[in-house]
């Protein structure tokens, strides 16, 4: 299993909110380029800790983050 994850985002600006939220509930988190064998519509993915995953998907759906979908890196 992976140890990372990425939660790919539609903007920029959701890419910068979503790491302000991730902070905000306490979880590591690392604007990245989005990885090669993920599409997405903005270029910036979110890098986490993949044992939080439930914690970061939590934290976003919370705070309204529109994600294009979380995936082991």
């Amino acid at each position: 299993m992976s140890s990372f994850g990425v939660v790919l985002l539609h903007t920029t600006s959701s890419a910068f909110r979503a790491e302000k939220v991730v902070a905000k509930a306490r979880l590591v988190g690392k604007l990245i380029p989005t990885p090669r064998e993920f599409s997405s519509d903005c270029g910036i993915a979110l890098r986490f800790d993949w044992g939080q995953v439930e914690q970061v998907r939590a934290s976003l759906t919370s705070e309204r983050v529109e994600v294009a979908g979380i995936h082991p890196l």
